[in-house]
C-alpha cells in the first residue's frame, strides 16, 4: 500500500510500505478520511519536536475496522469509528482530575504512533485506553467524522471561556478552525458573532459559508476600529484567535469590552512566542486571558454529536476530497488557504 511519511523537515513522501498487522490490543482501520489542516502544513515544511520519524503523517481520522486484536472487547469489523488525536495517559493527576487536554504524558496520532494518511493503519491500545475510539453515528460521513477532531478543539475552548446567550464574540481567522468557532458560537447561543481575517480572498470564501454578522478584513481595515464602530464603542464580550498571529492577539484585547473573555485558541510559532501585553487594560477592564490546548475523548464525542444532529455543520466546509496520491496538492492547498477543508480520502 501507499503511504505518505514525514522524514525531515522538507522531506516527505508518498511511499510503499506493507500492510500493517493487527497485535494484542489494537484495532486495524480501513482509513475512509483523514483531514488536513495547518499542523500538517508545518511539520512537512519544519517538522515537530515531538514527531518521530519516518512516521505517516495524519490525526484527523475516520474509519472503517477490519481487524480487532487479541483483548479488544466491544469493536468489530465493520463499526465506523472516528480517532482521538491527542492521546492523554489516564492514569496521571491531571487526567484523573478531569483535566486529560493538559495531560504532560500525552501522545498523539501522526506524531508517536503512525497516522491516517494511509488505506490501512493500526489504532494503538494506548486510544482504546482512554476510550478514544468514537462510533460514527447514523447519517454521518467519514468524510464529516474526520472533522470532529479540530471541531473538538473549538469545543474545549469555548467551553473555557463559557460562550454562552447573548454574547458577542469576534473570531479571528477565517480558516477551518475560525469556521468551526463561528458555528459552534452560535449553537451555544452567542447573539452576534463576527469573523476576522487578514486575506481578503480567505474571508470571502469563509464568510460565504458560515455567514458571519460582519465580515472584516484586517488586510484593508482597521480591525479594532471596526469592531469597536460595530458595537457602539462598547466592544465585544468574547474574542477568540484562531490564527497563529501576535498582532491579532494584541489587537483582541482592544477588542473587549470590560469583563471581556479572549481565547488564545492559536498558538504562536515557537521562534517568535511573545506579545506585548498592556496589563493595564487586562487590569482596569478586569478581562479573563485563557488558553485552549487540543480536546479531550468526550469533546471528540461532543463533536461528533453536535454534526450529527446538525447543530454544527461541517460537509459545506470540505471544500476538496482528494485521493491519497494528491496529499501534497493538498497540503499546498492548505498553505495557500484556497480552500476551507482539505480531507484526504484514502
Amino acid at each position: 500500500m501507499k503511504v505518505f511519511r514525514f522524514y525531515a523537515p522538507g522531506d516527505t513522501r508518498l511511499e510503499d510500505a506493507p500492510e500493517p498487522t493487527t497485535g494484542a490490543g489494537e484495532v486495524k482501520l480501513r482509513v475512509r478520511a483523514c483531514s488536513m489542516c495547518g499542523t500538517d502544513v508545518k511539520i512537512s515544511t519544519s517538522g515537530h519536536q515531538r514527531i518521530r520519524p519516518p512516521r505517516v503523517m495524519g490525526h484527523e481520522i475516520a474509519g472503517e475496522i477490519v481487524e480487532v486484536g487479541e483483548g479488544v472487547t466491544g469493536w468489530a469489523p465493520g463499526d465506523r469509528v472516528q480517532v482521538i488525536a491527542a492521546i492523554p495517559c489516564g492514569e496521571c493527576d491531571f487526567c484523573t482530575g478531569g483535566l486529560e487536554t493538559i495531560c504532560p504524558n500525552q501522545v498523539s496520532m501522526g506524531y508517536d504512533f503512525d497516522g491516517g494518511f494511509a488505506p490501512f493503519m493500526i489504532v494503538p491500545p494506548a486510544v482504546l485506553k482512554v476510550d478514544g475510539l468514537n462510533r460514527i453515528p447514523d447519517g454521518v460521513s467519514y468524510a464529516e467524522a474526520s472533522v470532529a477532531e479540530p471541531f473538538a478543539c473549538a469545543i474545549n475552548a469555548q467551553e473555557l471561556i463559557d460562550v454562552h446567550d447573548g454574547d458577542t464574540v469576534v473570531v479571528v481567522g477565517a480558516g477551518p478552525i475560525g469556521c468551526l468557532h463561528v458555528r459552534l458560537a452560535r449553537a451555544r447561543g452567542a447573539e452576534t458573532v463576527y469573523l476576522v481575517e487578514l486575506s481578503r480572498e480567505r474571508l470571502d470564501l469563509a464568510a460565504g459559508v458560515v455567514k458571519p454578522d460582519a465580515a472584516i478584513c484586517a488586510g484593508e481595515v482597521d480591525p479594532v476600529a471596526a469592531v469597536l464602530e460595530l458595537t457602539g464603542g462598547k466592544g465585544v464580550s468574547v474574542v477568540i484567535t484562531a490564527a497563529a498571529s501576535g498582532a491579532a492577539q494584541e489587537q483582541a484585547l482592544q477588542m473587549l469590552a470590560p469583563r471581556g473573555r479572549f481565547s488564545l485558541f492559536g498558538g504562536l510559532p515557537k521562534d517568535k512566542p511573545t506579545i506585548t501585553l498592556d496589563s493595564n487594560v487586562v487590569h482596569y477592564k478586569e478581562l479573563m486571558l485563557m488558553g485552549a490546548n487540543g480536546s479531550s475523548p468526550e469533546h471528540n464525542r461532543q463533536a461528533l454529536a453536535m454534526i450529527a444532529d446538525g447543530r454544527v455543520p461541517v460537509s459545506d466546509l470540505i471544500t476538496h476530497l482528494l485521493p491519497l496520491d494528491q496529499v501534497v496538492e493538498g497540503i499546498d492547498i492548505v498553505r495557500g488557504g484556497t480552500g476551507i477543508k482539505v480531507t484526504i480520502e484514502p
